[in-house]
């Protein structure tokens, strides 16, 4: 199943009618000055393309500098001899279609800086500073200096010896092929000096490498599969190529651009194939294939190409439109059952239009477990699963599967009960707070099951009365209900309290009427024996039948009331345990 997933900027380039948005640069911007001559060049991705060529000139749409060099598939560039100074450089960047005709892109420029330094030195990286058995046909290959503009090669078999080459200007180049071989068995000691008009770098060592016996090295060997060129290559390919009598072995070296070996680095195989996993479709891929024996590696061997299946997307058709060949899927992040309800049967929605489905599993490591392949699956236990619908699809005989996933959380909701209903008194009102036994996310009402709800559990200001407290949670699992009686105690002085821990009754105090009453100044309580006891402030919460924080016992105790007015009230109450 194809879905376009956004439309084509109309930026027209005279390519059979073809529309597609060119890249802006990165690095430098267009327009940019006083760019640094080692720059790396760097513009946009563009979704869809295979890969990108670069031309550098000092024209647009000029190849003087750099003409036509591949970048593969990262969309970046360095320039091997680096850029010319104080120089307007044009950038053409063309866009690789192995499908369809490639898209030439306007030129954007910017201007390098004028050089006053002397270059850096250089690092000798084929043979490498202590190779040792390296073939004596081989040729010298260095990196790129800093603002050079050429370089001086000095060769000897000794420390600072210029017998076989002395001082010699190579111009700007970054390789030498020797016009003889080296001597079999020997320390090869090289000096590169990298210049520029401003003069030579400073205090560039000695390096040095050692030859192997006489012996024929290896020719270089072709890729048979994929070949130089191929298209719609597999995403895990096999890797083959020609023997080449003579060679023990093979370094290979692949990636996504010619520089940039980021899927093979020089690993070796002693048999002419690999297998690849996983390349990234719609995407060029470089390979080169070094053989080597006891006289070192083979010269001179060049580079390959191919480039893999479109792939599931996205890319863009022969329509010019942007598309993915994934479905598209709607399912939730998470599914919420209650207890009872599992094991339950989840089905993928009507809409997820594709070829085959997969459940799967996770465990606490994300090792996943496949539950089905049908549309629907058996879910028997709270945790982590992975739904995935795919679609089949053939790119020149090549079947490929395109999926689309989502990872879902099945949570259980636990069963629940009003465990407790706490009751405080403010003034002639009543606060109730209802406490559940559960962790779920509850919602509470008053004496209509139909709500209003509030998410809080407690209900301030209520008046005397008989109330019925409804309780849901957010999952669906069930209503709760309980009945409980909001109560004023009698006006006065009472006549017993129970200070027993059960949140009723705990204080004995004067309980003033709604209206009218006695203005009370202070109360004291006393035992049977008149022992002072305690002094009570007649606004506080009352006494809880406990003496130098001790309980005392249950037995009746006397109190005096004293009111503002100076009047004296007695009288006796029992303490209930």
């Amino acid at each position: 199943m194809k879905k376009q997933i956004f439309g084509i900027y109309l930026i027209l380039f005279g390519f059979l009618g073809f529309a597609q948005e060119c890249p802006d640069l990165v690095a430098p911007t267009n327009g940019a000055t006083n760019v640094p001559v080692d720059t790396t060049i760097d513009w946009e991705d563009v979704t869809g393309v295979n890969a990108y060529i670069i031309s550098l000139g000092t024209t647009p749409g000029g190849g003087e500098i750099v003409s036509n060099a591949a970048a593969g598939s990262i969309s970046s560039y360095t320039p091997p001899l680096g850029l010319p100074e104080n120089t307007l450089v044009f950038v053409t960047i063309t866009l690789f279609f192995f499908d369809q005709d490639d898209i030439t892109c306007p030129s954007q420029s910017f201007r390098t800086e004028d050089v006053i330094d002397v270059p850096e030195c250089t690092t000798l990286i084929s043979p490498q500073d202590g190779d040792t058995n390296v073939n004596v046909a081989t040729n010298l290959q260095w990196l790129y200096a800093a603002r050079a503009l050429g370089y001086r090669l000095s060769l000897g078999t000794t420390p600072g010896g210029t017998e076989i080459l002395n001082n010699a200007d190579l111009g700007n180049t970054l390789i030498y092929n020797p016009p003889a071989d080296f001597p079999a068995n020997t320390e090869i000691f090289v000096r590169i000096t990298p210049y520029n008009e401003n003069g030579e770098a400073i205090g560039c060592s000695e390096v040095s490498f050692t030859t192997g016996d006489v012996a024929p090295p290896p020719n270089c060997t072709t890729l048979i599969s994929p070949v130089d060129g191929a298209t719609n290559v597999p995403l895990s390919p096999l890797i083959e190529w020609l023997p080449v009598a003579g060679a023990t072995g093979y370094r290979v070296f692949i990636g996504r651009s010619p520089t940039e070996n980021d899927v093979l680095d020089g690993a070796v195989f002693f048999t002419t194939s690999t297998f690849v996993l996983n390349f990234e479709a719609n995407s060029t891929y470089f390979v080169r294939i070094i053989p080597f024996n006891a006289a070192g590696d083979a010269i001179g061997c060049g580079q390959e190409s191919f480039s893999t299946i479109l792939g599931c997307g996205p890319f863009f058709n022969d329509m010019g439109e942007l598309i993915t060949l994934n479905p598209v899927i709607d399912f939730p992040e998470e599914l919420i059952f209650c207890e009872n309800e599992l094991p339950a049967t989840i089905t993928s929605s009507d809409l997820d239009v594709a070829d085959g489905f997969r459940w799967y599993r996770l465990d606490p490591d994300d090792n996943e477990f496949l539950l089905s392949e049908d549309p629907s699956v058996v879910i028997d236990r709270a945790g982590r699963y992975r739904y995935e619908a795919y679609t089949i699809n053939d790119q020149d005989g090549v079947v490929i599967e395109c999926p689309t996933s989502q990872i879902f959380t099945v949570t259980l909701i636990e069963s629940s009960a009003i465990s407790d209903i706490q009751i405080m008194r403010n003034g002639f009102l009543f606060d109730v707070t209802i406490i559940m036994d559960g962790n779920n996310v509850y919602e509470f009402a008053l004496d209509d099951s139909n709500g209003p709800y509030q998410p809080g559990n407690t209900f301030f200001g209520l008046e005397e009365g008989t109330y019925t407290v409804f309780v849901r949670d957010n999952g669906g699992c069930g209503l709760l209900q309980e009945t409980f009686v909001l109560r004023l105690p009698d006006a006065g002085f009472p006549k017993f309290f129970t200070p027993n821990g059960d949140n009723t009754n705990e204080f004995w105090q004067y309980r003033p009427p709604r209206t009218g009453g006695l203005n009370i100044a202070t109360i004291y309580i006393f035992d049977r024996f008149g022992k002072l006891l305690k002094q009570l402030d007649p606004q506080s919460q009352g006494w809880d039948g406990r003496f130098l924080n001790q309980d005392l016992p249950s037995s009746d105790y006397w109190y005096k009331a004293i009111t503002e007015d100076n009047a004296v009230i007695t009288g006796h109450f029992s303490l209930i345990r």
